[in-house]
């Protein structure tokens, strides 16, 4: 099923906007999220029903309730996070009257990405969140058998950050913009790591909370499970092209994503990659969709020209008439612009 709508309220003025919607991954959860649209949209509520019943255990109540220290385990994390945004887009598209804009193109970062393959209609939700919570549990095993480490670095560029990891013996595994690269490794070479990068001048080191060295080669067993895992579901062609993070290309064929989401367990996310291809493409408008605005913030330091709209509490319709809003006055500067060039123009003949 392809869940983003097709609907329109402005057709010439969306047929103009070039949109992509993103879907944030790991570490954007909080006890609480989606409880705001579970309770206020009908459409939200069977997205996590359907995932409840999908699961056959109450993960919406884990969303909403907690206890926290079950909700961040990466086997139950990763579903919820998913559905929580699959949840948001389905609440606005109710506020808004299916009037959002279709995307063109579709991403997500790490986790985030199944997020997208259910928005293009390469996998079902139901699929997609028996896949994560396998894709979680194949994860953690690999972090006990090889346990390591994340930690974000601010302040360093990637080749530097780059020759640290050579050092160290650590490698980086998310490039999320300018400033901002996560490294993983074993525990500790990430402490050899922290004091190279320290002595680099480094802003701040942050360890994330985590089960394991995600996005590295210490994933290798988590890998391997998820090939045989995929195995088992159908995959279908995308409806619109997806982003892939290990090459942060465009896909627009199964066989290719299946191969990428094997890939991206054990390679970098090029998240600043991929955000400046979409631009490079023509895409002028983001769509955070999910909870938390992680990735709105990434993408404004990556590109301060593009637009970016955060679709994550219950004020969604609030949201998109803000953004509507925006486009209308943006037309009508363009309209004016033109007439005052028109008339230019004519006085100069």
């Amino acid at each position: 099923m392809f869940w983003a709508s097709s609907n329109r309220r402005d057709k010439e003025l969306v047929k103009k906007t070039k949109a992509a919607y993103v879907f944030p991954g790991q570490g954007s959860q909080t006890v609480g999220m989606g409880l705001d649209i579970y309770e206020k949209y009908p459409s939200a509520k069977y997205v996590f029903d359907e995932v409840d019943r999908t699961l056959g255990f109450p993960l919406s109540r884990l969303c909403f309730e907690g206890p926290e220290d079950e909700l961040i385990q990466t086997i139950n994390v990763q579903p919820a996070v998913l559905t929580v945004s699959i949840a948001y887009l389905k609440a606005a598209e109710e506020a808004s009257g299916n009037s959002l804009p279709f995307p063109d193109v579709v991403a997500g970062h790490s986790l985030g990405e199944y997020t997208a393959l259910v928005i293009a209609g390469v996998l079902s939700l139901s699929d997609a969140v028996r896949l994560v919570r396998e894709r979680g549990r194949l994860m953690t095993e690999a972090g006990r058998v090889r346990p390591g480490g994340m930690a974000a670095v601010l302040g360093l560029d990637e080749k530097t950050v780059t020759d640290i990891c050579l050092s160290a013996g650590t490698e980086i595994s998310n490039i999320n913009c300018p400033g901002q690269i996560v490294v993983s490794g074993a525990e500790e070479k990430l402490i050899d790591f922290k004091r190279l990068a320290e002595a680099k001048g480094a802003r701040r080191i942050i360890p994330l909370k985590v089960s394991g060295a995600f996005h590295s080669h210490l994933m290798q067993p988590a890998s391997d499970g998820l090939k045989n895992a995929i195995s088992e579901f159908t995959f279908c062609e995308p409806l619109v092209p997806v982003v892939a993070n290990v090459t942060a290309q465009m896909l627009i064929d199964a066989q290719a994503i299946k191969e990428e989401l094997i890939d991206q367990i054990t390679h970098c996310v090029q998240w600043q990659r991929s955000i400046e291809n979409m631009v490079a493409s023509g895409v002028t408008t983001f769509f955070e969709i999910g909870h938390g605005q992680v990735l709105a913030g990434l993408i404004k330091r990556i590109n301060p020209a593009v637009q970016v709209l955060n679709i994550g509490d219950a004020e969604v319709d609030k949201q998109i008439e803000k953004w509507w809003v925006e486009q209308r006055r943006e037309q009508l500067r363009t309209l004016v612009e033109k007439a005052i060039q028109s008339e230019k123009s004519s006085q100069m003949e």
